[in-house]
């Protein structure tokens, strides 16, 4: 009977580092990672029960029945992917480049002409681009990529340099050549910053690419403007909820990754 007291004692004292540990974890996971996709599941759950006991006219069920609407949001994520892999393989380049001290005088020019694509209206980006290159989708992929650009290369540059300059002197001291630090010392700390700016222009992108229902690509756009065009508030309804799931789903994916990726001493 000792024994068995003894035993039962040692895993309920075991028992308890583990679940104050367990305690600790779950304390320091941001709140965002844990909330968001709670809002985004009761929106989610709310639309599809609306969706199946909502009446459709004709004219709704053109744009509503199921074969439609699946093609017209998976339009709207191709769109939104293709510009944000062309904004990725530009910016942050491009960010690394202006960081360099060959090139760091280029860095205000570099980051002035990014900010025209955010301060000119999207709507306006896109007619301008549809006079050069025609109405589609390539011509609302350009637009979006032009308008998105500012956020990456920004965060890139402000990752790179507030990386303390001792870290990088003590690679370079250990005989680490410029690009092994570059790979190995710079970008994993500068991480966390510059992927919360593709999070941000994911986001940018998931709104702004319903514009381009006014070029000629189908978008979730173009249930937002025929409900606005006809007046038909259950379209107006269901693109803009679409288009803010997705949105939230995004931004939500985005934060699990800056979280994996950011180092254990940074985060």
């Amino acid at each position: 009977m000792t024994s068995l007291a003894t035993g039962a004692g040692e895993t309920t004292a075991s028992a308890a580092p583990a679940r104050s540990g367990f305690r600790r974890r779950l304390a320091k996971v941001p709140i965002d990672v844990w909330f968001e996709p709670l809002v985004i599941l009761v929106v989610g759950v709310g639309f599809v029960i609306w969706y199946q006991n909502t009446d459709f006219t004709a004219t709704e069920s053109a744009s509503m029945a199921w074969p439609a609407l699946r093609s017209t949001i998976l339009d709207h994520i191709r769109l939104t992917l293709v510009a944000t892999v062309i904004v990725v393989c530009i910016a942050i380049p491009l960010g690394i480049a202006l960081t360099r001290p060959s090139l760091r005088w280029l860095n205000p020019i570099a980051v002035n002409i990014a900010n025209i694509g955010q301060a000119a209206p999207a709507i306006g980006l896109l007619v301008l681009f549809t006079f050069w290159l025609g109405t589609g989708f390539n011509t609302a992929v350009v637009g979006l990529v032009v308008y998105a650009v500012l956020p990456i290369l920004q965060n890139t540059i402000v990752g790179l340099r507030q990386v303390d300059q001792r870290t990088v002197e003590a690679a370079r001291g250990i005989g680490f050549s410029g690009f092994r630090t570059l790979l190995q010392v710079e970008l994993p700390l500068a991480v966390p910053v510059i992927l919360n700016g593709v999070r941000t222009a994911l986001v940018i992108l998931v709104g702004t690419a319903t514009l381009s229902t006014f070029i000629g690509a189908p978008s979730l756009g173009t249930l937002i403007t025929t409900g606005i065009t006809l007046f038909l508030p259950k379209l107006l309804v269901a693109g803009a909820i679409l288009v803010a799931l997705l949105a939230m789903t995004i931004d939500w994916l985005g934060r699990l990754v800056e979280l994996a990726a950011t180092p254990r001493g940074v985060a």
